[in-house]
């Protein structure tokens, strides 16, 4: 069976290029809790692919949501879980783990609440109506979650 890809809006790339030149400049944005650069190695180029991601913090762990299934970044984090995490003009090395199905629950529960900016992003996607707490519990096993360890 094929992973489900699903197909992101055209204006994705374009966003996340300025997104990541106003993070480079050191612009704050949301403080602790905000979006950071994640780079991943490209699973066939083998060159650096950053890509913005808002992480939770859900227990003291640092998580992240793939939002959408088969997104470029999630398998390229699949064929090389080692990543560098940047944020604040600070860059250090981290390791993706993805979590199981069973383990994703709970926490794709929280991110509504705990990433409010990631519920428009993933209805317009169309893999949620409302938003609420259940719709995204349901997308585990479809949007993948990897917990953000350091490096080592």
């Amino acid at each position: 069976m094929a992973e489900e890809k699903i197909k992101p809006p055209w204006w994705l790339k374009p966003m996340n290029k300025v997104f990541m030149a106003v993070l480079k400049l050191g612009v704050p944005i949301g403080g602790d809790n905000g979006p950071v650069v994640l780079t991943v190695t490209g699973r066939s180029t083998g060159k650096p692919r950053p890509v913005p991601v808002t992480p939770m913090t859900v227990d003291g762990a640092r998580y992240v949501v793939g939002g959408f299934p088969g997104a470029d970044w999630v398998r390229n984090a699949r064929a090389n879980p080692e990543a560098t995490y940047t944020q604040n003009r600070r860059s250090r090395p981290v390791r993706l783990v993805e979590m199981s199905v069973e383990q994703a629950r709970p926490l794709l529960r929280q991110f509504p609440t705990l990433v409010p900016t990631g519920v428009s992003f993933i209805r317009n996607a169309g893999l949620v109506t409302e938003g609420s707490p259940d719709e995204f519990e349901a997308l585990a096993g479809r949007c993948a979650v990897f917990r953000i360890d350091p490096a080592g």
